[in-house]
């Protein structure tokens, strides 16, 4: 398996020459790298006019490694081959490694770049890339991974800590300041040469905005006295490493590789409208960034949260009158660690009548309501303490806790409430303190336990009686003035008392069952399955022509082909049994086929639009200008990977592929609409429909069409 790595943006408020200075010091040998022994220039090219310079170099390694693996490889040194390339015209040097040692075991593959910054040309910025390959190694390939991670991880802590050493040491020396490459023709002016010393000379005490702190700057130059310049950080498709210290948090350099490869694959499949990164981070940690089951699990959850519309839950739903009366939680304050309070008295509530009287779906959406606004808090504690704060406490109070709370359909509406929220809020509890438990507790954390992630039981602290009063209570996480009134503290809190809901206000079992299927069908659009064979279809009926058909589909499950088509005449509808075992009938998805087997392309029918492959994973919109009136069918047809596929080497927009359950089985979600010309807002090839459900989750807004412009001429 080929192990790759991506770094974050690192940022030196230096100029490129003297970062170029401080590196080439790192050269023939480094004291501060042990392993890296010494260098032997191998090759080496400079321009006539001094602009380009290339040196090649066999670097040797002594590699902590086993003394026993050494003698088994034969080996005490790796020699490494290095190729820097200078252009001093354009103020970038790209570097390429590879292994010289073993190259036909093992293929280790390194590209690191320094270019000036895109927003302020007195820094530079640095990125590295690599990749390695174990194909065989005398059956120790998984050891000779572990070390060459190992190694290469240390090694890039260190990185910015070289170069800033040898920055200094440049700055004892006196040096601070190299001139730039001008042509040989070219004799600067004393004016010229006094102008960028004086720019160096502020490069060197820059004060950073604050705001430009999340555009991924640093602030360690905020004491400097000199006035603040405006300067935005790297461009919003890369990450800058100060900016991920400052908002995400400390992470290592391969969960920062996790990160950044996840929201790249994002920033190509996703077209534009990708979750925020602390929410792709949240994902990566339910997996111990398995950027793989990370994947996964987050396209599901995208998929889930555009289907029902989770994002305006907040604008959108307000709660019944009931939940406001009766349901016990709410938010309070926060604690120690900065991070949102949310009270539950459990105790005190009547889960029986809540469920009773306002059904299951109803309180699955207030919870989702409540997780929603800890997110929004999360962002906004962030800014407030100036830390990443991603997380949110729970502190459940079980005083007044009974056999009444057991009541098994209020004990299946709570397991169906951890599950949704396990699967679409990972990592979003940070802590969770449960108070006063009754003998009865044991009982319901037996039925609730096993549907709870491990990771989040970890973080479960329980309290019997007044336990948490003691040494290593509440005190430890929420300090003493915000302690709520309930539990002998000082602070009045606001959250709902709860109490018996009236009976006057049960519902029946048919008006629960019937409202239950409104909340959570409320959604513009639909679910179908696709299978080999058997493509779903749908037909669209235009009157008048110009009018505009519009779509937007998210490709749930395996690859798709998008076709369009125009008939005079309608197609027959079909029967109920006209699939066989294709016929889907559940609200996960439907399948319907309206081109008969006997019509033919050309005669009874023609395609418009060109074919549209469309990948697992993939949000799609678009439009099609209609030139005739008639029948429109929409089809999405199942696509198989031609056979040559398997050769080719492997493509980011396909690596869904590994994730595909073997079936032959596709899943679409889609909302399709007509519009008339003069209705259509902006161009004719592009959707701006009002309807398109994009995610709030999405740190962009733009969006991508995927359609084609034109429309084939019909043969009719």
């Amino acid at each position: 398996m080929v192990q790759k790595y991506q770094s974050p943006v690192r940022v030196y408020k230096y100029p490129f020459e003297l970062i170029m200075a401080a590196y080439e010091r790192r050269f023939p040998t480094c004291p501060l790298i042990p392993m890296f022994v010494g260098s032997d220039t191998v090759n080496e090219f400079k321009s006539e006019d001094g602009a380009i310079h290339v040196i090649e170099r066999r670097c040797k390694l002594d590699v902590d490694a086993p003394r026993l693996l050494k003698k088994i490889a034969g080996v005490d040194f790796v020699y490494f081959v290095q190729k820097n390339s200078l252009n001093s015209r354009e103020r970038t040097l790209h570097i390429e490694a590879h292994n010289e040692t073993f190259s036909n075991r093992v293929i280790i593959n390194e590209h690191c770049c320094y270019t000036v910054h895109p927003e302020n040309e007195d820094w530079t910025c640095f990125e590295q890339s690599a990749s390695l390959d174990i194909k065989s190694f005398f059956g120790f390939e998984s050891t000779v991974e572990k070390i060459a991670m190992k190694q290469y991880t240390s090694n890039i802590k260190k990185g910015k800590e070289i170069i800033e050493y040898y920055l200094r040491q440049l700055e004892e020396e006196g040096i601070t300041f190299v001139p730039r490459w001008t042509p040989p023709s070219i004799t600067p002016s004393a004016e010229t040469s006094s102008s960028s010393c004086k720019k160096q000379a502020a490069s060197m005490a820059v004060v950073i905005p604050d705001a430009a702190l999340k555009e991924g700057l640093s602030g360690d130059a905020l004491s400097s006295p000199s006035a603040p310049e405006p300067v935005v950080g790297t461009p919003d498709d890369k990450l800058d490493a100060d900016y991920i210290k400052r908002y995400l948090g400390d992470l290592t350099p391969l969960q920062e590789s996790c990160l950044i490869r996840l929201r790249q694959w994002l920033q190509e499949t996703h077209k534009g409208k990708i979750p925020k990164d602390e929410h792709i981070l949240r994902f990566l940690r339910a997996r111990d960034f398995n950027i793989d089951k990370a994947r996964e699990i987050m396209c599901q959850s995208l998929t889930w949260r555009k289907q029902h519309q989770v994002d305006y839950i907040l604008e959108t739903w307000t709660p019944p009158q009931v939940l406001q009366d009766y349901y016990a939680g709410g938010w309070h304050h926060h604690d120690k660690d900065g991070r949102p309070l949310y009270v539950l008295r459990l105790g005190q509530m009547d889960t029986k009548g809540l469920v009773r009287a306002l059904g299951e779906e109803a309180l699955l959406r207030y919870v989702l309501s409540i997780n929603e606004e800890g997110l929004r808090r999360c962002e906004e504690n962030t800014k407030v303490f100036g830390r990443p704060i991603s997380s949110w406490t729970c502190l459940v109070d079980l005083e007044g806790l009974n056999m009444r709370h057991l009541w098994r359909p209020g004990v299946k509406a709570l397991l169906r409430i951890i599950e949704v929220v396990e699967a679409n809020y990972p990592e979003t509890l940070g802590r969770l303190l449960i108070l006063r438990a009754p003998r009865v507790f044991p009982v319901l954390w037996t039925l609730v336990s096993p549907f709870i992630d491990d990771n989040t039981r970890r973080k479960f602290l329980i309290y019997a009686g007044n336990d948490y009063q003691g040494p290593g209570g509440l005190l430890d996480y929420i300090d003493k003035e915000i302690i709520p009134d309930f539990l002998s503290g000082e602070c009045m809190c606001e959250v709902p008392e709860g109490g018996l809901v009236p009976k006057s206000l049960y519902r029946t079992a048919e008006e629960l069952e019937n409202e239950d299927l409104k909340l959570w069908t409320e959604t513009i659009y639909q679910s179908a399955s696709v299978f080999k064979g058997a493509p779903h279809e749908i037909l669209v009926q235009i009157v008048d022509a110009s009018s505009v058909i519009t779509w937007d589909f998210d490709v749930c499950k395996g690859d798709i082909v998008f076709n369009i088509y125009h008939s005079k005449r309608s197609p027959q509808p079909p029967k109920k049994d006209s699939l066989g075992a294709h016929s889907i009938t559940s609200p996960g998805g439907n399948n319907v086929q309206l081109i008969d087997k006997v019509w033919q392309l050309g005669r009874d029918y023609s395609m418009v639009e060109s074919p549209l492959i469309c990948k697992e994973g993939e949000s799609v919109q678009g439009s099609h200008v209609t030139r005739w009136p008639g029948f429109y069918i929409l089809q999405w047809k199942f696509h198989s990977m031609p056979a040559c596929a398997a050769s080719s080497l492997p493509r980011v927009d396909d690596v869904l592929a590994s994730l595909q359950v073997s079936s032959h089985k596709c899943k679409v979600m889609y909302y399709t609409e007509v519009i008339g010309s003069e209705d259509f807002r902006g161009s004719m090839t592009s959707l701006e429909s009002s309807h398109s459900g994009f995610s709030q989750l999405s740190a962009a807004t733009t969006s991508s069409s995927q359609s084609h412009s034109s429309s084939m001429i019909s043969s009719e």
